[in-house]
């Protein structure tokens, strides 16, 4: 029996792997069209955020319906088996997150329908990512971890028949340029969206530019891409009588000989609206969604009325109609129109930023929860960590493998619209963060076991500070003597920094693993952040020291004398209230005259003006330039989370601010207090040439029941008359221009401010032909440099206004009975203008971005053991950075290499992966696409005509790689460089 049985499973999955074999999915699959008429590709779709309204896991089993109806697990359930009924069905999937949860509940023949689904075309995945993420504020670092893991799920789980081509980003909220270059790099073929600026709509749907193609990038070649947009609302079907849900309330279609018979008028109706949509597009190709929110929870009432839709409206053929309506998907209606001919419009810039009607620009969102945006950086930091540590280390286990997939996964879920924006309900805000918290925590563990492999802390207990924000570690509460700190660098080049641990104060020693004594110095903690309330005031000062590390190094701190102290003064540390203005503590103040102070290292000068006490001048890089900063308050009473609804100018705080100084000699510190509820430290350290600000705000008032968004700016006599520069998701910069559009004309008449702000996840800038200012930032927000010389920073929000935009609640956080209070950190650079201006900027927004993670032992866990010998990355030239180093399957390493340089700062750079290669134990080499899934040498992606260019009458035109993608095994591999153009990413595979 046990022979017998053996022998059928075989001769199943022999059919089955048969069946796949010859299985006809992609553009093979798609439906025949007809040249003379106009084909409508119908597609339906079920649009599910990963958390919004209820949490993601609420909305996938279908709880709290009273909040909002959801329930994913059912509308997989129901359009799969409703697919099986009919091979002309067709559905799309877009967010992997939820399919993979559904697929690991799947028993077999479930899983074998599904698989014949997808070998057949009828069931595919379109942008096929963990989520749907944002493009406005997340990083492109994660995003492209977000599409791999996404991408790697499918292909593992279907194979080449799963591969998304088309990108389906309907419900972000303005687009990137830096997404569309990324689809371009992981092979998409092109991408449809549904939220565009309504001056822009207009003006594209009057000249028939509503699909173009997208020129993603100024330094990287054959980067464009094909983008639609959609001619209504992703769920508006209801607004033109065709949404068949259980959710919705139009007619369905009724045949037979029931007195309601309505086939005539349902189909003279969707006819009208199907001409309509033709008018506005430049071939016989439609494309009509039809579906929304959480819909198709019973597919049935949904595919029993689309066919007899496509039925009767075919029928109509026989009476002269020039409609053909047919089930679809974006795929196919994108390669119908690359077979068609057609020249396209051209597109540069981005879509930001997205207004839906007037005075409702989506700017607010780019700063909404800033506590949440910065604990996403703080997840993706520890991600690219623990990601290393897991391969330098061969981290093996499935625990280990366990904790670092859900810490990829929840940090897919935090790329979604609706979580690194801001722009869920509080209550799914703080699932957001618990899940986020559970993975880091988890992952931690990963990072202790591979750094008792890699260090001599052989039973080192790695522990993180993750209140490090408030100045707070867990672990030196006590004490900080006898205490190592492992530094772990997630960059590619040796970086020397400064390392700031919270301690008592008391005097410390600070040894490197040489036993050589590093400088160090103790500070207070500014006063405002000691008086927080939920803050344990055990320590009330930080320890810096600077650090050079390569990857990890140890050092080692110890308690000495408090005689030996180099800024004892005799009196208690403990740091004093402001009661004055000229409050000057512990300091040499360098004055010029009784009305300024200096404060001043080797590398810059700052000047605050002493009866303002704000910085009125700085001194960097051979330029002097006068600066002010100052805060201020946008009022309103019907902002949102997603919008800056701008009803009054800008309110700047005009009071004198108390400041206090201290002047070490690593660090120099300006204390300074705003206002009751906003404070800020000015840090400049020896031999760093950046300004930092460290800032804190909240809770904000609420004295006068108005909303609030609270700026702050620096004010130079830089001639940039409304000329800025803000970054695309961290990578190139797009120029902005106050009140212009890159191709229609704004209604900025009642938001001439908010109109004019734009994501900066990374950096803004702007400048003059001899000076340029940019301001570095650790998290997303909205900014602006609209104002001649001005620079503008959105840092924190809070508002009582529900728009009824469909969060249902006003954005006014509280934590611990009281309103949120955020702490962050912008960074200044001034610097000349001259060629290569900005490479220093785009290496301190790497060390920004990733610094060096800190992990605590017990000095007691030093051991003789020598550590595991890590592969040098020496050899990556300076403008190369390690985007990517992590476990990608039992036997293979993703390696991912970018030059951070764009056209105008530097040049193609090449390097040898011999030495890195062999670190890793390599045999076997690939390179691939962006996303680590595809092999190079198997990427075609269409190539679409410009208006410029001759109208086609050759066949359809390809993308494939530029160059000879990298494959090689250890033997080959010897006389093999690698070679990055400016901005470009190369993704290889490394098998071990």
């Amino acid at each position: 029996m046990k022979l017998l049985a053996g022998i059928a499973v075989f001769v199943t999955l022999l059919v089955i792997k048969i069946q796949d074999s010859m299985a006809v999915c992609g553009y093979e699959s798609c439906p025949v069209t007809k040249d003379n008429l106009i084909n409508i590709h119908l597609v339906p779709h079920s649009h599910n955020d990963v958390g919004w309204l209820k949490t993601a896991d609420q909305s996938y089993y279908g709880y709290k319906n009273n909040i909002h109806h959801a329930g994913v697990q059912y509308i997989l359930d129901n359009v799969v088996t409703e697919l099986l009924k009919d091979s002309s069905r067709r559905f799309i999937q877009v967010e992997t997150a939820f399919f993979s949860k559904w697929w690991k509940e799947q028993k077999e023949t479930m899983k074998s329908a599904v698989k014949k689904l997808v070998n057949e075309g009828r069931l595919e995945f379109t942008g096929g990512a963990w989520s749907m993420n944002d493009e406005g504020s997340v990083n492109y670092q994660p995003v492209i971890d977000q599409f791999t893991h996404g991408l790697k799920f499918l292909n593992e789980t279907f194979g080449s028949c799963a591969r998304p081509r088309v990108g389906w980003q309907i419900d972000s909220f303005g687009h990137s340029r830096e997404q569309a270059s990324l689809f371009a790099q992981m092979g998409y073929d092109g991408q449809f969206f549904s939220r565009m600026d309504h001056n822009d709509k207009d003006t594209r749907l009057e000249n028939l530019s509503m699909e173009m193609i997208w020129q993603a990038s100024e330094s990287l070649q054959d980067v464009e891409l094909f983008t639609g947009l959609l001619y209504a609302f992703y769920s508006d079907t209801p607004g033109y009588g065709f949404c068949f849900d259980v959710l919705c309330n139009d007619s369905p279609i009724i045949d037979g000989n029931s007195y309601d018979n309505n086939v005539k008028s349902r189909i003279d109706e969707f006819i009208s609206y199907a001409s309509e949509v033709a008018e506005h597009y430049r071939t016989n190709h439609i494309m009509i969604p039809l579906g929304g929110d959480y819909q198709y929870e019973d597919a049935q009432v949904n595919f029993k009325n689309m066919d007899k839709l496509i039925k009767y409206l075919n029928e109509r053929q026989l009476e002269g109609s020039q409609f053909n309506i047919f089930y679809s998907t974006p795929s196919c209606y994108l390669n119908s129109l690359h077979q068609s001919a057609q020249t396209w419009p051209n597109k540069t810039q981005d879509f930001f930023p997205y207004a839906h009607e007037p005075n409702s620009f989506w700017t607010g969102y780019f700063t909404s929860r800033p506590n949440q945006k910065r604990f996403e950086r703080i997840g993706n930091h520890m991600l690219q960590t623990v990601k290393q540590l897991s391969t330098f280390a061969k981290l093996e286990s499935e625990q280990q493998k366990k904790d670092l997939d859900f810490l990829r996964e929840i940090m897919g879920v935090m790329q979604h619209h609706d979580a690194i924006t801001g722009t869920e309900r509080q209550a799914v805000s703080n699932d957001y963060d618990r899940l986020l918290h559970r993975a880091i925590v988890g992952a931690e563990n990963n990072a202790r076991d591979a750094l008792r492999v890699l260090t001599n802390l052989t039973t080192g207990e790695f522990e993180s500070c993750l209140q490090l924000n408030i100045s707070v570690c867990a672990f030196t509460k006590d004490s900080a003597d006898d205490v190592v700190v492992t530094l772990f660098n997630p960059l590619a080049h040796t970086s020397t920094q400064y390392v700031r641990v919270p301690v008592k104060d008391e005097s410390y020693e600070v040894t490197n693993e040489k036993g050589t004594v590093v400088d160090s110095e103790v500070v207070p903690v500014a006063w405002q952040v000691l008086d927080l309330e939920y803050r344990s005031n055990d320590t009330q000062h930080e320890l810096i020291f600077k650090a050079s590390v390569d990857k990890i190094a140890n050092y080692y701190i110890n308690k000495v004398d408090k005689s030996a102290k180099a800024f004892d003064d005799g009196e208690s540390k403990v740091p004093l209230r402001f009661k004055e203005i000229n409050s000057l503590k512990n300091t040499e103040t360098f004055a010029d005259d009784s009305s300024e102070t200096v404060v001043k290292t080797s590398l810059i000068k700052l000047v605050i003006d002493n009866e303002s006490g704000r910085l009125k001048n700085i001194e960097m890089n051979g330029v002097s330039e006068n600066i002010q900063q100052n805060f201020g308050v946008y009022k309103s009473y019907e902002s949102c989370p997603y919008t800056f609804r701008q009803n009054n100018d800008i309110e700047v705080f005009e009071n004198n601010f108390a400041f206090t100084v201290y002047d070490g000699t690593l660090v120099k510190e300006v204390h300074q207090q705003v206002n009751e509820w906003i404070s800020q430290v000015i840090r400049i350290y020896e031999g760093v040439n950046r300004v930092e600000f460290e800032w804190l705000v909240g809770p904000i008032s609420t004295d006068d029941n108005l909303g609030k968004e609270v700026v702050t700016y620096f004010q130079s006599e830089i001639e940039s008359n409304g000329v800025f520069y803000t970054d695309s998701n961290g990578r190139e910069l797009l120029k902005r221009e106050k009140d212009q559009r890159e191709s229609f004309v704004a209604d900025l008449s009642k938001a001439p401010n908010s109109g004019n702000y734009y994501p900066v996840t990374s950096r803004i800038a702007l400048q003059d032909e001899n000076k340029r200012l940019a301001l570095l930032n650790d998290r997303s927000q909205g900014g602006t440099g609209m104002d001649n010389g001005r620079l503008e920073i959105m840092l924190h929000r809070r508002h009582f206004f529900n728009d009824g935009g469909g969060v249902g609640e006003a954005l006014n956080e509280e934590q611990f009975g009281t309103g949120l209070i955020a702490r962050g950190h912008l960074y200044l650079m001034l610097n000349p203008v001259n060629k290569g201006i900005t490479t220093s900027e785009r290496l301190a927004e790497k060390e920004i971005m990733l610094p060096f993670w800190k992990f605590f032992s017990k000095a007691s866990a030093s051991t003789s053991a020598v550590p595991k010998a890590l592969p040098s990355l020496d050899v990556l030239p300076d403008s190369v950075h390690l985007l990517t180093l992590e476990p990608f399957t039992e036997d293979e390493i993703l390696f991912r290499v970018e030059n951070i340089f764009d056209v105008s700062e530097g040049s193609t750079v090449c390097f040898s992966p011999r030495s890195i290669f062999d670190g890793l134990s390599g045999k076997e080499i690939r390179e691939t696409t962006l996303d680590g899934n595809l092999p190079l040498t198997e990427m075609k992606r269409l190539k679409f005509e410009h208006d410029s260019g001759s109208v086609q009458s050759k066949s359809p035109e390809y993308f494939t790689a530029s160059y000879t993608p990298l494959e090689a095994n250890s033997r080959d591999l010897n006389d093999s460089q690698i070679c990055l153009d400016p901005m470009q990413i190369r993704t290889f595979i490394i098998k071990i």
